[in-house]
């Protein structure tokens, strides 16, 4: 008798990172369960991304949660703040940008648990990155071990049924080339991502996001498969 695959809960956003993760659980033997949210961001177009890409790669099922966090705003994400453009990468680096949005993978993991407890996943994927990426709080390692202590006290597979939960964040330490070339050799269907923090009908090019995915596959070597609103060779 064929053993049922196990089970793999991803937070797929869904950009470069998010996406290259779900491919390497997949890679890994595991049965996708991927979810996006409809939070209030600026735009919808990530949802259409995450849909498709999960399709994509063949996962098991798809949800979209929603939830409205522009009702406490704090982000260019999430209230009338405007989007910086044109930063040097030295800029980026020098603060966490007004791009973060106040607790929001500490709410998404949160989601993340109760659907991996209620399909009975122990594993939780996301594609957190430290390196290639703008200082987010909430993209570190001290944040998702903590988060895994309490998932783990704080649930019934927890604390009755002997389960414990693992958060994978295998891009962590990875840069955007390294993240790339990955993506490229598990056939990551990147026409299909979208990490534009605008939500035109081609990517800006200009935003912090579309910047270090340029330079991601720049780096790596490859042509980046989305439309510019401006050519960026």
């Amino acid at each position: 008798m064929a053993t049922a695959a196990k089970k793999a809960v991803i937070l797929l956003s869904d950009g470069l990172d998010s996406s290259t993760s779900a491919a390497m659980a997949r890679d890994e033997g595991y049965a996708l369960y991927t979810l996006a949210f409809d939070y209030g961001q600026r735009h919808r177009r990530e949802l259409q991304s995450a849909e498709a890409v999960s399709r994509a790669l063949g996962a098991a099922d798809h949800r979209v949660v929603r939830f409205d966090l522009r009702a406490f705003g704090g982000s260019a994400l999430t209230a009338d703040i405007a989007v910086p453009h044109g930063r040097s990468l030295d800029a980026m680096g020098d603060d966490i940008p007004i791009t973060y949005v106040p607790g929001r993978n500490l709410i998404f993991l949160s989601f993340a648990t109760a659907y991996a407890e209620v399909v009975g996943a122990d594993d939780i994927f996301l594609g957190v990155n430290a390196l290639d990426y703008s200082g987010y709080p909430d993209c570190r390692s001290e944040f998702l071990d903590a988060f895994t202590q309490t998932a783990n006290l704080a649930t019934k597979a927890g604390t009755q049924d002997g389960k414990k939960f693992n958060i994978h964040a295998p891009l962590i330490a990875w840069t955007k080339a390294q993240i790339i070339e990955r993506g490229l050799a598990l056939r990551v269907p990147y026409a299909l991502t979208w990490s534009c923090y605008e939500g035109g009908e081609r990517a800006c090019g200009t935003c912090d996001s579309c910047l270090l995915r340029l330079k991601g596959f720049a780096e790596a070597g490859a042509t980046d498969p989305i439309a510019y609103a401006a050519s960026k060779g």
